[in-house]
């Protein structure tokens, strides 16, 4: 189910979804596995994204974004690498609920964003997307002000989504979390993560977002709570 979900926010439809497949798949196995297990299908889905969108995005905001987003999976990297399994649930619960807390609320910038926005919003991005893939809302946080077309918004976001994808590889592969087992498994997933592509994208012009967002901001919240009362329970 998480992967189906991911792969409906790559296509483009309430993009708050795939944020919530990490923290879901931390309450059964480790954080850094999950994550790992479901990079190699993001990567996928990508590809199948850049197909739909390529061509819509705003190259310049790209630009801006993946070099901070860089730094940010290097921090993210180094932080995850020292920490318990615990501690990094309790991390990711933390995430989970300030991500629930984003899409209630939804802070706005008042006046458009310039470089320091986009290099602070671009380097969170990273760290979030390295610990659980839920790189959204600092993307988010940036892009909303700068007035894009929904289109070439969501274009903007699956390309700048794929090259952060694409950088967490070797960062990956070094924390021991990208093998040739977690690719195998990863395999198998790959016709659900296509199909969730496909109706994401067909989704995206022609349901109301609004019930599902209540649902994710919901879910998230209830999960952040339990990741966080297991990672405080673990650390004891």
């Amino acid at each position: 189910m998480s992967t189906y979900i991911t792969g409906v926010s790559k296509g483009g439809f309430a993009g708050g979804f795939g944020s919530l497949s990490v923290p879901l798949m931390s309450l059964a196995i480790g954080p850094m596995q999950a994550a790992g297990l479901l990079l190699p299908l993001l990567i996928v889905m990508d590809v199948l994204s850049l197909r739909a969108w390529w061509g819509r995005h705003a190259a310049g905001e790209v630009k801006r974004l993946v070099p901070a987003a860089a730094v940010g999976i290097a921090i993210g990297t180094l932080t995850v690498g020292s920490l318990d399994e615990n501690k990094v649930r309790l991390m990711l619960g933390v995430i989970s609920l300030a991500f629930a807390a984003y899409m209630q609320f939804k802070p706005t910038v008042h006046r458009r964003p310039g470089r320091i926005w986009a290099a602070l919003c671009g380097t969170a991005s990273g760290f979030t997307s390295t610990l659980a893939h839920a790189g959204g809302p600092p993307v988010n946080l940036y892009l909303l002000p700068r007035g894009l077309r929904k289109e070439a918004f969501i274009a903007t976001s699956v390309v700048t989504f794929a090259f952060i994808n694409a950088l967490k590889i070797g960062p990956f592969i070094w924390l021991g979390e990208l093998t040739l087992d977690s690719l195998g498994t990863s395999a198998l997933l790959i016709p659900v993560a296509w199909l969730g592509v496909r109706n994401g994208i067909w989704l995206q012009s022609r349901v109301n977002e609004r019930l599902f967002y209540r649902l994710i901001i919901l879910s998230m919240a209830l999960i952040g709570v339990q990741l966080i009362w297991r990672g405080l329970g673990g650390s004891l």
